[in-house]
């Protein structure tokens, strides 16, 4: 009983090693949408499919995002790397193992934003896209979508 005790502590902080990789993992998954739907993403220039789709991303490093449709403007973003905050655990836990294997995995990292919605424009409109953390949209349009509900009138100014 006594040599349990010893054990299950020893056994905890192994465990508890390498805490961002084991919560988070090495990989990311991303989703892209657009409105329309149907529009090519591509990451680093590398073609991976028409929305929606989701994507497993390595976290170690920033990718390049376009989507792009035949009519309409292309849309391009960044994906950063941004600190997990899990990685902390190595350091509350006493897992030494933990500070070299997630920076070496990339689980000491998190890709931002986690999913990447494209309202595209057609070439012949201006179209204003703002998005915060709370996923308000706002758009502004000189073109009529007959998908978009409306919610407010622009009245002209005497």
């Amino acid at each position: 009983m006594k040599n349990l005790f010893k054990i299950l502590p020893l056994a905890g902080l192994l465990i508890l090693q390498s805490c961002a990789t084991i919560v988070s993992g090495s990989r990311q998954t991303i989703r892209f949408n657009s409105m329309p739907a149907a529009a090519t993403v591509y990451i680093n220039e590398v073609e991976i499919g028409k929305t929606p789709v989701e994507k497993d991303l390595k976290r170690n490093q920033e990718y390049k995002v376009a989507i792009k449709m035949d009519g309409y403007k292309p849309y391009s973003a960044t994906l950063s790397k941004k600190f997990n905050e899990w990685y902390i655990g190595n350091i509350v836990f006493g897992g030494i193992i933990g500070l070299v294997v997630d920076p070496i995995t990339g689980a000491m990292y998190k890709l931002s934003p986690d999913e990447v919605t494209a309202r595209l424009a057609n070439d012949n409109s201006d179209v204003v896209f703002k998005s915060n953390r709370d996923d308000v949209h706002i758009c502004v349009s000189l073109n009529i979508d007959p998908e978009w509900e409306k919610v407010g009138q622009l009245e002209r100014a005497e």
